[in-house]
Order: structure tokens, then sequence, then C-alpha cells
């Protein structure tokens, strides 16, 4: 699988790059830097692009691999409506793979959240989430990614992040905490407690090679699909 890496002078291209040579079904065909104006300069042969930018480079991204009906895979967070919507139109014409967090155990504490406040319908459910000191996006992608799951098993519920004014809990809404220190490599915790008891779901990266490895399982599947909108649901 030929590979170019968007982002590739970044902490996390540099990891994909890593993870990429490490592996003998994978070829790095291009590296590009954070902005469109290198990939748009980037003419390599490839049969995928990882993504480990900016949101800020989404669109620019989207029409250089629509362009050359490239899959892509988008490790990036924080997108605006706009940019959202600019990911939904390319699926209509290739494979894209998008998303918050490409850690395959952050799928599975997903899918466990869901399904363990799904069985505590009267339960205050609290999300908190800790990461380095430099990270721009308050809450982070991921946090937003498990509120967005519970919701599907409460509907009326009301996200409340960073709660910071006096008042009393309301029973609908769903606390977002998001911790920023050291060099944290990234924690999510949810906490399901009701009047007698607490369930706490957790998740730990304990190195940033968790997502490289994760884009990469994600390329290996985007390769085969039509295109479309996919994630590690599908995956």
């Amino acid at each position: 699988m030929r590979i170019i890496v968007h982002g590739c002078t970044g902490r996390m291209g540099k990891m994909v790059i890593e993870a990429a040579n490490a592996n003998p079904d994978c070829v790095i065909a291009g590296e590009c830097a954070d902005d469109a104006l290198h990939l748009e300069d980037c003419n390599a042969e490839a049969d995928v692009v990882i993504d480990f930018t900016s949101h800020f480079a989404t669109k620019g991204l989207l029409a250089y691999c629509i362009e050359r009906k490239l899959p892509v895979v988008v490790c990036t967070t924080g997108q605006t409506d706009d940019e959202m919507q600019a990911i939904k139109d390319a699926s209509a014409v290739i494979p894209v793979f998008y998303s918050a967090n490409m850690s395959m155990g952050i799928a599975v504490l997903k899918d466990l959240a869901k399904r363990a406040v799904a069985m505590f319908p009267e339960a205050d459910v609290e999300i908190v989430e800790m990461h380095h000191n430099q990270k721009v996006d308050v809450p982070s992608g991921t946090a937003i990614l498990l509120a967005n799951e519970i919701h599907k098993v409460r509907e009326d519920a009301v996200d409340v992040i960073g709660r910071h004014e006096n008042g009393k809990r309301k029973p609908n809404e769903i606390g977002i905490h998001s911790l920023r220190m050291g060099s944290e490599t990234g924690t999510h915790e949810v906490y399901i407690r009701t009047g007698n008891e607490l369930v706490k779901l957790s998740h730990q990266a304990f190195s940033r090679a968790v997502f490289a490895d994760g884009a990469i399982k994600a390329a290996f599947f985007l390769v085969k699909q039509n295109p479309g909108l996919y994630s590690m649901d599908d995956m």
C-alpha cells in the first residue's frame, strides 16, 4: 500500500511514517507538510492519503484527493460544520475515513459507555478528558465523540462543557470536563453515577503510536472500499 502522509513534519505524521516503514506491506509514496500548498505540489503515485494536520487544511486536502480519486484517512479534529459538510460531500466521490480518535480502545469505550448509560436511565453522566498542555481544542474530539454516542440512548441529554456557573445539576446533563497538563497522551473517563453506585469506564493511551497504528489499519481498510464515509465502527 502506497501512502502519502499529510502532516509529515508533525509529531503524529512522523509516527505514521515510522509505523509504515516498519510494515512490509506499506511504502511511503509522499511526505507533505501541513498546508494545502505543499500537498498540491505532491505528484506521487499513491493508494491513500493519511492526514494528521489541522482542520484548517481539511478543504484543501479533500479537493486534492477528489481530483486524484484518492481515498483519505482524516485523523484531525475540531472541524467546523462547514468542514464536516465538506467531508460528507467528498465521501460521495471517494472513500473517506473519519474518526475523532484512531484508537481501537476508544471505539470499545464508546460502545461500552452507550450500553452502560442505557442500563441506568436515571444516572448522572460525566465525561472527563485529560491531554497534554499544548492541545488546542477543548473539549477533545474524543470527548465529543463519547457524548454523541451517549445521546443515542439519551435523546433529551444536553452537553454542559466546563460547568462554571452556580446552580444545581440538571438531570439531563452530560458534563464534559477538560484537563490540560504536562505531556499527558490522552485519558478519557465516563462516570455513570446513581444514588447508590458508580460505574466508571476509562481508557488511557500510553503512547501516541497507538493512533499511528490505527491510522495504518484504517488505510488498509479504506483502500478496499467504495466511495462513502467510514469510521472505526465500520472497520
